[in-house]
């Protein structure tokens, strides 16, 4: 492999350690709280934001745009609302009832507004599927910063987050607003998902947020141990996902989605060995 060819690589192995570090993090919260595709269907509103801001004429029809981005941002906050007031311990109905329903709806309308494209329909396709090896630096360095002052978000309300996700019944005996926070978290996980995707897609975004998450678990209870399992996880299928790609002339956000899938099949296969050696 000769410098030039690294060179190009180099960017979008950088993103996609940023992408696996914030995820890996909100992957934990995620997996804890049971709302496995809340992800899928963030990212799928904030989507059809960005389609609906396509066929106003103030975009300028550009899917990568200051418009498309905000509109896409908006609908996003207005599905983390709808997610953090659904939740209730003694409602009828299941909170990732509620959230399916919403990707569903949310797919449905991205097409039918689609239909109504025509100049941008191939643009679209892009923002949607995602193309990360066309990301450039300062897409990266833009995407850390955010992340970076999410993550600091995090930290300092670190206790109270852990403790929704993972004692909702404590936190409420102890005075938490189980919507205002609920709203906080999916807010700040909004402008992650609404960043991510238009860099990385769908399918590639939910796996860096699920798949580390899940990994993790096989081996760890503690929180510190899931993000150490997660980050290295993260780390080491980007690079395995972005050689395999480049080697075999495959689609890169496909080819680290099916790396992460069996990565976690043999950690699964492992596993058993290894508590038998134990």
């Amino acid at each position: 492999m000769d410098m030039s060819t690294l060179a190009f690589l180099a960017p979008p192995f950088v993103a996609s350690l940023v992408i696996a570090g914030i995820h890996a993090y909100l992957g934990v919260h995620v997996v804890e709280r049971g709302v496995i595709f809340v992800d899928l269907s963030l990212a799928q509103i904030a989507a059809f934001g960005a389609t609906i801001a396509l066929l106003m004429p103030w975009s300028g029809g550009d899917p990568h745009g200051n418009a498309a981005y905000w509109t896409s941002l908006a609908f996003t906050f207005l599905g983390a609302a709808i997610f953090a007031t659904i939740r209730s311990r003694r409602a009828r109905i299941p909170q990732e009832a509620i959230i399916g329903i919403s990707y569903a709806v949310a797919s449905a309308a991205t097409i039918l507004a689609m239909s109504k494209s025509t100049s941008e329909g191939e643009h679209l396709k892009d923002m949607l599927v995602g193309n990360i090896l066309a990301v450039s630096w300062p897409d990266v360095w833009q995407t850390a910063l955010l992340y970076g002052v999410i993550g600091a978000f995090h930290f300092i309300f670190r206790r109270r987050f852990l403790a929704i996700s993972m004692d909702p019944d404590r936190a409420e005996r102890e005075g938490a607003s189980l919507r205002f926070w609920d709203f906080l978290f999916y807010a700040s996980f909004g402008f992650v998902v609404t960043r991510s995707v238009s860099i990385a897609g769908v399918l590639l975004v939910f796996c860096y947020l699920i798949v580390p998450s899940v990994a993790a678990m096989l081996y760890a209870d503690s929180i510190g141990k899931r993000l150490v399992i997660g980050w290295s996880m993260g780390t080491i299928v980007s690079a395995l996902g972005v050689y395999l790609s480049l080697q075999l002339d495959l689609p890169t956000g496909a080819t680290i989605v099916c790396t992460f899938g069996l990565v976690l099949i043999l950690m699964a296969a492992v596993r058993p060995l290894l508590q038998r050696a134990a």
